[in-house]
C-alpha cells in the first residue's frame, strides 16, 4: 500500500499538472470505486483545482465549491497520468478524471476492488475521514506527543507505528525499515521502551521518512510514478528476506502473517534471537529456531 513518501509523491507530481487546471469530466469504468453518492460525481466537472492535500494515506483533490475528491489506493490502487482523453480498456482500470493537458487513471490489479473514490463537501466533511494519527513533521509533533500518542495502549511498535489512529501515514514497509534503523524489534512493547529507545525510535521515524519523500518526490518531478511499490533495492530490510543486512551482513529474516510480512535484522534488532513465524513455528513446534546458529543447522538437516 501505497504510504506517506508515496502518496507525498504522487501530490508533487500532480500539483504540477493539475493544480489551477479545470476538471472537464470524471470517466468511471467501475461502478463499485466510487463510494458516494451526494454531492453527485458531476458536480466537479468544470470546476478549476484548488489545493491538493494528504490524509493519512488518502490523496485529497480540492475544486471550487468546497468540494473534495478523496482517492483511497488501498494495497493495489495506483495512479497514472495520461493523455488526454485516454481510453479507459481492461478491467483494471477504474476511473479517469480528464484535464485539458491529460487524465488521471486509477487502476488497480487482481479481482479485489478495494480502492475507492469518494466526494465530499467542506472541511468536516474530510475531517471525518481522518484516522486521526499524529503528523510526524507536524510543529507540535515532539518526542512527548509522539510517545504518548504510540503508548496510548500497550501494544508491539511494529502494530503501534502501523494504526493510522496514532500515526498518519506509515504502513508494513516504511514501518520495517523505521525500526531497523532504530535498531528496535518488531515485537518490542510500548509500555516496555526505556527513554533513550524513544528518543531512538523518534529519531529514526522522522529521518527515515525523510529520506524516502526527499528520494521520491524527486523522481516524481522528474517523470510521474507510475511504478510505485512497496519493495525497493534501496531499502534496509522490507522485502528483502535472507539477503544481507546492510548495516552487520546478517541475513534478513522476517515473520509472514496473512497478506503482510514483517523484516527485520536479527542481530541488529533482536539481540540475535529469531522471532516465530506463526505457520512455521505451529509447523515445527519445539523444533523452532531461536537462533541464526540453530536455523543454519536445521537447514543443514
Amino acid at each position: 500500500m501505497p504510504e506517506l513518501p508515496d502518496i507525498t509523491a504522487y501530490l508533487a507530481a500532480l500539483e504540477a499538472r493539475i493544480l489551477g487546471q479545470p476538471l472537464e469530466r470524471v470517466r468511471l469504468q467501475s461502478v463499485f470505486v466510487l463510494r458516494t453518492a451526494d454531492p453527485p460525481i458531476t458536480a466537479v466537472e468544470g470546476r478549476t483545482v484548488r489545493e491538493l492535500r494528504r490524509i493519512g494515506k488518502r490523496i485529497v483533490i480540492g475544486v471550487e465549491g468546497d468540494l473534495w475528491l478523496v482517492i483511497h489506493l488501498m494495497i493495489a490502487g495506483r495512479l497514472h497520468w495520461r493523455p488526454p482523453q485516454a481510453k479507459l480498456s481492461g478491467r483494471q482500470s477504474l476511473f479517469a478524471l480528464d484535464f485539458p493537458s491529460g487524465s488521471l487513471v486509477l487502476t488497480e490489479a487482481g479481482s479485489k476492488r478495494r480502492a475507492s473514490l469518494h466526494l465530499l463537501r467542506g472541511d468536516q466533511a474530510l475531517h471525518d475521514i481522518d484516522p486521526g494519527g499524529i503528523e510526524i513533521f507536524a510543529h507540535e509533533t515532539t518526542l512527548d506527543a509522539f510517545r504518548a500518542a504510540l503508548a496510548l495502549e500497550n501494544r508491539t511498535l511494529k502494530r503501534a507505528l502501523t494504526d493510522p489512529r496514532l500515526i498518519s501515514g506509515v504502513g508494513n514497509a516504511y514501518s520495517d525499515e523505521i525500526l531497523h534503523s532504530a535498531r528496535l524489534s518488531p515485537i518490542a512493547l510500548t509500555h516496555k521502551l526505556e527513554p533513550e529507545e524513544w528518543e531512538r525510535l523518534f529519531a529514526a521515524t522522522r529521518s527515515t521518512l525523510t529520506v524516502w519523500i526527499d528520494r521520491l518526490v524527486a523522481e516524481a518531478r522528474l517523470k510521474f510514478p507510475e511504478d510505485v511499490t512497496a519493495f525497493r533495492p534501496e531499502m534496509a530490510v522490507h522485502g528483502r528476506f535472507d539477503q544481507p543486512c546492510p548495516r552487520c551482513g546478517t541475513p534478513i529474516q522476517r515473520i509472514r502473517y496473512a497478506d503482510n510480512e514483517t523484516n527485520y535484522c536479527p542481530a541488529c534488532q533482536t539481540g540475535g534471537k529469531l522471532l516465530a513465524d506463526r505457520s512455521l513455528s505451529r509447523l515445527l513446534g519445539s523444533d523452532w529456531p531461536r537462533t541464526l546458529e540453530e536455523l543454519e543447522d536445521l537447514k543443514r538437516r
